[in-house]
């Protein structure tokens, strides 16, 4: 694994319509996502709401051009990623971890 560079809690939203379709209220503690819809709230924390929506755009794109080409992995709640298209399923929050790939061990005291 590489180096932590960034980690970002996001809230997850409820999936209000798998709970009415379903009747079940196990998608109301549990949403599946994909990792692209995932890193886009991450995105929208990073920059904050008022944050202007071609930035955000930009941000976004860059950030998955970035997963697409290997620049990075992401961890979402102790899972890697590296497939923007990937389903998560996710809780109340999530923490989403970047890593950079290493060309070195990274020991335990570089991650704190």
């Amino acid at each position: 694994m590489g180096k932590t560079y960034l980690m970002i809690r996001v809230r997850v939203p409820l999936d209000l319509h798998a709970v009415s379709c379903n009747g079940s209220g196990a998608f109301a503690l549990a949403t599946p996502l994909r990792v692209r819809d995932l890193l886009s709230l991450a995105v929208r924390e990073a920059l904050g709401a008022r944050a202007p929506a071609d930035k955000f755009a930009r941000s976004l794109r860059t950030t998955l051009h970035g997963l697409s080409s290997g620049r990075f992995t992401v961890d979402i709640n102790g899972r890697l990623f590296g497939d923007a298209d990937a389903v998560v399923v996710c809780g109340e929050v999530a923490d989403v971890r970047f890593f950079i790939p290493s060309r070195r061990p990274v020991t335990h005291t570089e991650l704190a």
